[in-house]
């Protein structure tokens, strides 16, 4: 059972504003992280995931953007969309031709 959003993006904002903003007083990223995540009241993978996609937005790791996967998701929603109403169309078409076709046989 996955639990809802229970953060605001106000929280996650702050949240990786801190660990950015306090990286050089820790030594590592991930210490900073747990530090930081049971003030927020978070776990540390939670922030751990804030962070690293606060960091692929931004241009600074690898990967899809946020604006990117949804874009990719309109689109892949959209194909779905047209490949159905591609298969209504063509059984729509294949029924009004077997019709035609038993109208011209009929005497």
């Amino acid at each position: 059972m996955k639990k809802s959003n229970s953060y605001s993006p106000e929280v996650r904002e702050r949240a990786v504003r801190m660990v950015l903003e306090n990286l050089k007083d820790y030594p590592s990223e991930w210490a900073a992280i747990e530090s930081i995540a049971p003030k927020i009241g978070c776990v540390p993978q939670t922030l751990h995931g804030w962070v690293r996609k606060h960091q692929t937005d931004n241009g600074q790791r690898p990967g899809q953007t946020t604006e990117e996967r949804d874009r990719i998701k309109a689109l892949e929603r959209e194909n779905r969309e047209l490949r159905k109403a591609n298969e209504i169309l063509r059984l729509a078409s294949a029924y009004f031709a077997q019709a035609e076709l038993d109208r011209r046989n009929k005497p």
